[in-house]
């Protein structure tokens, strides 16, 4: 019998190509649907990725402080000087020496790092990066703060009048030890010596601040050299920088001390004020200055060294001129009744007295910006300001001038 094995085989093969049609037909179908699927899944990991990369974009700076300090135990505090007073911003609690900050500031600023029990503290500028403050608690002012740019510039220049100033120290020491054993001309020769260095440490201040009116380490140091800048002066430091640094904090400051200090200018009329003396009554200025020719109202305190030298020279000048209408109204920023009245008594200060014993936040100081002392304004029969700050020869000569 012949095998029909054509037509059989004819059928085989037919069934085969037609499922092979069926199965190129699914895996196209499967194909489209895994391009779609790739597709929508690449589209979803783009969305999400744009949306993580804009996230991470649009992720506020901030700082992060690590403090490590050996011996340290308690609390460590953030803390910054905030119109006189010291202001605690954040806290951290100590684990084996260690805690830590964060936060975040609009500009770099000085911040100071103080812990409990301790009087010590370390002055850093502080920025959004990460920091790192490292050393002994024991003597946290000598501790190293790193991570920031703005705090390495400062640091550079501070540790240059450090040095400075421990060579005027040792000079200073040199001075007083040299007039306890009776070299009195060598002790004046070292005590120049030692304030010419102690001014070369403000003039290098100055110079950096003109030189650098972008860094925001200007506005720290223009903070420390203040002092006796009258308005004019102050304004033009103020006028050189750079208008990023308007909102740090001191030029706020600076720029509110000078519109105080133009109403207490030469030619303004001087603020009138009342304060107790040492038996409690209340004198008022005008009352002063208007039974004298000239009056000098002169801010000083019972624990100022520079004040208690300069005495001798107001007490000189008042008793030589004061037969022909001068006279001297002391302001005490003491704090200690007993030991004002005693500095009265030991330099012999015989004009009229008034305090009201708050220290720096003496009300009559704060009316005339007076930030540090000795200060003094010169006002005549009327209260017109006609001199400021006159102190040693500068005092004698504008009072013989004026009562010549």
């Amino acid at each position: 019998m012949k095998l029909k094995t054509g037509a059989d085989c004819s059928g085989f093969f037919c069934c085969k190509k037609q499922l092979n049609i069926q199965l190129f037909l699914l895996f196209c179908n499967n194909l489209k649907h895994l391009q779609l699927l790739t597709k929508k899944t690449m589209k979803n990991f783009l969305l999400l990725a744009l949306l993580f990369g804009f996230f991470a974009c649009t992720q506020a700076p901030s700082y992060q402080v690590n403090v490590k300090m050996a011996n340290a135990e308690g609390k460590a505090f953030l803390t910054q000087r905030i119109k006189g007073e010291w202001v605690k911003l954040d806290s951290s609690e100590f684990k084996n020496g260690e805690c830590q900050f964060k936060g975040a500031v609009k500009n770099p600023e000085v911040y100071y790092l103080e812990v409990s029990s301790k009087k010590e503290k370390l002055i850093f500028f502080i920025e959004n990066s990460p920091i790192s403050i490292t050393g002994v608690v024991d003597s946290l002012g000598s501790a190293k703060a790193t991570g920031s740019a703005v705090h390495q510039e400062f640091q550079t220049l501070q540790d240059k009048l450090d040095a400075m100033d421990e060579q005027a120290m040792a000079l200073y020491k040199q001075s007083k030890e040299a007039g306890k054993s009776g070299a009195n001309n060598q002790s004046d020769s070292l005590m120049v010596l030692a304030e010419n260095i102690f001014n070369d440490i403000d003039t290098q201040q100055k110079d950096y601040i003109k030189a650098n009116p972008a860094s925001y380490v200007s506005p720290y140091l223009l903070g420390r050299v203040y002092y006796e800048m009258e308005a004019d002066v102050l304004e033009s430091y103020l006028k050189g920088f750079d208008p990023k640094l308007d909102s740090v904090p001191t030029i706020v400051m600076l720029k509110e001390r000078i519109a105080k200090l133009k109403s207490v200018a030469i030619g303004q009329t001087a603020p009138d004020f009342t304060m107790n003396d040492a038996e409690g009554n209340p004198v008022k200025l005008s009352d002063i200055y208007s039974k004298n020719e000239y009056t000098l109202v002169d801010f000083w305190a019972s624990w100022c060294g520079p004040c208690r030298r300069e005495n001798p020279n107001v007490v000189a000048v008042f008793n030589s001129n004061k037969a022909k209408g001068f006279g001297v109204f002391g302001v005490s920023l003491d704090t200690d009744k007993e030991k004002w009245l005693k500095a009265i008594a030991d330099d012999q200060l015989t004009w009229p007295h008034v305090s009201d014993l708050k220290g720096w936040k003496n009300e009559a100081a704060a009316v005339y910006a007076v930030s540090s002392i000795p200060a003094n304004l010169l006002v005549d029969k009327t209260g017109k300001i006609i001199g400021r700050n006159l102190r040693e020869e500068k005092l004698q000569e504008k009072i013989a001038e004026l009562l010549k």
